[in-house]
């Protein structure tokens, strides 16, 4: 059985009203060849990230990674700088290697409720996100166009904490038929 890991922040660890995270108990649901492992860490920024990914991502080996960071990053009382996030999620690419990382841009948010962050800096933030993608191969996710096509977006970021950023079940089923359809693609 292959090993897939999710890599990420609050929106990887996320449990609603679960006593599991909801992105991996979902793609467990959809998909049954790989054993999935969530690595999402409330409030980490890419830097984070990189400080622990060696004992939660690389020690373990797996077969392909999904990495999603970006939200803490572009929030105005941490905001990692633009080409500092871009060189961190470059960096993070080349520690898991291109063929095993699928990219996911971070999503929308809904600005009347959330008010650490806006969606012209977090439309900037998916833009390096799929730069960094194009430039190494690595696989990508555009969560953040998918969320924002969609007439009703702000419904589907309602969760139980309703603060515009931690999205329910609704934005947990879009991202996890995304990454459901990409790996798809790649077998």
């Amino acid at each position: 059985m292959s090993l897939l890991i999710c890599f990420g922040d609050s929106i990887t660890a996320g449990v609603e009203n679960r006593n599991e995270a909801v992105l991996t108990a979902k793609l467990a649901d959809k998909i049954d060849y790989y054993e999935i492992i969530n690595a999402g860490v409330n409030g980490n920024t890419t830097i984070n990230a990189l400080k622990r990914i060696q004992e939660d991502v690389i020690n373990k080996q797996p077969d392909l990674v999904t990495v999603l960071f970006g939200a803490n990053d572009a929030a105005f009382h941490k905001m990692i700088e633009l080409p500092i996030y871009q060189n961190n999620i470059r960096r993070i690419v080349q520690l898991i290697g291109p063929d095993k990382t699928i990219l996911i841009s971070p999503a929308p948010i809904d600005e009347t409720v959330q008010f650490a962050r806006t969606n012209e800096i977090l439309a900037s933030y998916a833009n390096a996100v799929k730069d960094v993608a194009t430039e190494t191969g690595a696989y990508f996710i555009d969560f953040y166009s998918e969320m924002l096509s969609l007439k009703d977006y702000q419904n589907k970021l309602k969760g139980i904490h309703n603060d515009g950023l931690h999205f329910g079940e609704e934005g947990y089923d879009i991202l996890v038929d995304l990454i459901v359809k990409k790996l798809r693609e790649i077998w």
